[in-house]
């Protein structure tokens, strides 16, 4: 491949990266951990835990039903930290300190809401605490989930499980959840 063939396919990318990075921040700071392996939630009142770096204890039990909403930790180059069913990394939002949410529009793009109907059916894993979780109603339909305080998000610029690139971002208002809820403010 020739190095104007490489530059041509390699600069798209950076720029849709840094397009969605922007769209709720003013700078970035987001850093990249190690992948976490998908974990198999228990359905249950608590999924596995992380043991070695970089990956999720399965459960002895069978995942739950397609669609169904589960909550794992999972250890990361941040600590051990809150991921979705499928490894994913979950975020708070500061501005949403007062528990509801307030990224809509082109922020909910780039930060979609892990929503959920109730928090009775989410599957929690070990380490995390199954009363800390709430829903709350979101302005533009649905109920998003809540852990601790905090309305929990996805950020569209993590691929792969276990992935961290919005650590930081937005000079500092995202940050990753840790199990006793609160955000994890290092970058």
């Amino acid at each position: 491949m020739t190095l104007d063939l490489r530059r041509s396919l390699l600069l798209p990318s950076v720029v849709a990266m840094a397009a969605i990075v922007a769209a709720c921040s003013s700078g970035t700071g987001a850093t990249t951990a190690p992948s976490v392996a998908a974990p198999t939630a228990a359905p249950s009142s608590e999924a596995p835990a992380s043991e070695a770096p970089a990956s999720v204890e399965p459960s002895a039990a069978a995942s739950p039903a397609a669609g169904a909403v589960s909550l794992a930790l999972a250890d990361s180059s941040l600590g051990k930290i809150i991921v979705d069913g499928a490894g994913k990394t979950l975020y708070m939002f500061t501005p949403d300190e007062a528990g509801t949410p307030t990224c809509y529009e082109q922020c909910a793009t780039n930060w979609p809401a892990l929503k959920a109907d109730d928090a009775a059916s989410v599957t929690v894993g070990a380490g995390l605490d199954s009363t800390k979780l709430s829903v709350v109603d979101r302005t533009d339909g649905g109920k998003q989930l809540k852990y601790g305080a905090w309305p929990l998000y996805f950020f569209a610029n993590d691929a792969a499980a276990g992935d961290v690139n919005g650590q930081g971002a937005g000079d500092g208002k995202w940050w990753v959840v840790g199990a006793d809820g609160e955000p994890i403010k290092t970058t």
